[in-house]
């Protein structure tokens, strides 16, 4: 065999693919491949778009001429799946290889097939197109999963036998619920030591040294979805339910900061959190600005700027760590920013229970595009209470140290209840 037979051999994915990546059997109109990070998901997605395209046996479609890809962001689009290691650019030879048409955000095929680019923060950008095939990559990762998705539904009307591929590592998403229950929809696991040959020696044992049999471990290495923990506050339908695309108007706008009790590398972050309650009494979480690892002065930076970009009535601080300190740090960076401090007398658990009931009955809702909208409704483990982490998805756990999103919000619902002082915008 000479250069170009090896090279060709290398090439020819159903020989080398996993079992995990190669299309299921069976008329279906979308494959869902859940896998582990590094399972070789991202790969597959361009392996089979890249075979529907030229025709291939062994991938069934029709692109029509026209195909979507469809990322979390354009730069992700471009980044990971055109132009990445795995992405659309690497898996055909030079003679096959689509051009990248960067200003139209347009892949072009020899064969005239054109790949158009579409963001998952604009689902709106899906109108006016149609297609024969899409790829979907990361959708747990969209800002707007539900709406996006519809979106290209409407999309998919060209050619004989529409197909769409949808690559990600899972999530509990209301999505994949109604993915699943579609029975179009073919659905495929690929851990990500079934990939182990292609990664980097260690890798593998070391993330399962860490993380196995954990349910971070089962999400992100087994790409499992993780339903709601029996016992939590917090059930994840409240919080999906509830997110809104805008906000009314709001009577007052709390900034709540949790700071930590020492400003190392491995100490928990320090929370920010700003929350508005509009006429009808609601609560709505507008922003999540958490930082970790929190020096005095980035936490107080992180909180003014929030203040003044939401034009904020107060600050609220909690001093259990740092006393008079809080206040002084704040000051620092602006000497006329409203501080209250509170000391929080009873235990988190206690203390989230009237915010989980706010949400069980409407009361208290988040913007849909929060920065940090993914979810964890699952118990405290350092604690070994049935409390949920933050509803904007800031709770998240690194061996036994946590964040401080969720003492924030709980520092900011007092104030609704006591009422904003009119000479809180007095204090300094």
């Amino acid at each position: 065999m000479d250069r170009s037979d090896l090279e060709r051999l290398a090439r020819d994915w159903p020989v080398f693919s996993l079992p995990a990546q190669r299309p299921p059997l069976g008329q279906w109109r979308t494959w869902l491949l859940l896998g582990g990070r590094g399972a070789g998901k991202t790969r597959m997605g361009a392996q089979w778009l890249k075979g529907v395209v030229s025709g291939d046996p062994h991938f069934e479609g029709d692109p029509a001429g026209r195909v979507a890809l469809v990322g979390e962001t354009y730069a992700d689009a471009r980044t990971v799946m055109i132009e990445g290691e795995s992405g659309l650019l690497a898996a055909h030879s030079r003679a096959e290889r689509p051009v990248w048409i960067s200003g139209k955000r347009e892949l072009v095929w020899p064969s005239g097939v054109i790949g158009q680019v579409f963001s998952a923060n604009d689902p709106e950008g899906l109108r006016g197109s149609q297609f024969g095939a899409a790829w979907c990559d990361e959708i747990a990762k969209w800002a707007h999963p539900q709406e996006t998705w519809d979106m290209l539904q409407f999309c998919m009307r060209l050619g004989s036998d529409p197909r769409q591929v949808a690559t990600t590592t899972p999530k509990p998403l209301k999505l994949f619920a109604r993915l699943l229950a579609e029975p179009t929809t073919a659905v495929t696991h690929s851990p990500t030591s079934a990939n182990i040959t292609n990664l980097a020696p260690g890798f593998v044992d070391y993330l399962k040294g860490l993380y196995e049999g954990s349910r971070l471990g089962r999400q992100e290495l087994d790409g499992e979805i993780i339903e709601d923990v029996e016992g939590a506050l917090w059930q994840r339908d409240w919080i999906e339910e509830h997110r809104r695309l805008d906000t009314p108007p709001l009577l007052r706008i709390v900034v709540a900061v949790d700071p930590p009790a020492s400003s190392n590398a491995s100490s928990d972050a320090c929370g920010i959190v700003a929350v508005g309650i509009d006429a009808n009494g609601t609560c709505h979480v507008l922003a999540d600005r958490t930082v970790q690892p929190a020096t005095p002065y980035r936490w107080a930076m992180e909180a003014v700027t929030l203040y003044e970009r939401l034009e904020a009535d107060v600050i609220i601080a909690e001093v259990n760590q740092g006393g008079d300190m809080v206040s002084a740090v704040v000051h620092q960076v602006s000497p006329n920013a409203p501080v209250r401090p509170v000391r929080a007398t009873r235990g988190k658990a206690v203390r989230a229970e009237p915010v989980a009931l706010l949400y069980e009955r409407g009361r208290w809702s988040m913007r849909a595009a929060s920065s940090n909208s993914k979810t964890r409704c699952a118990p405290l483990p350092a604690m070994a209470l049935p409390v949920v982490g933050h509803p904007t998805g800031s709770m998240r756990w690194y061996g036994h140290h946590r964040t401080g999103a969720d003492s924030a919000r709980h520092t900011a619902h007092p104030l609704y209840r006591q009422g904003l002082k009119q000479s809180d915008k007095d204090m300094t």
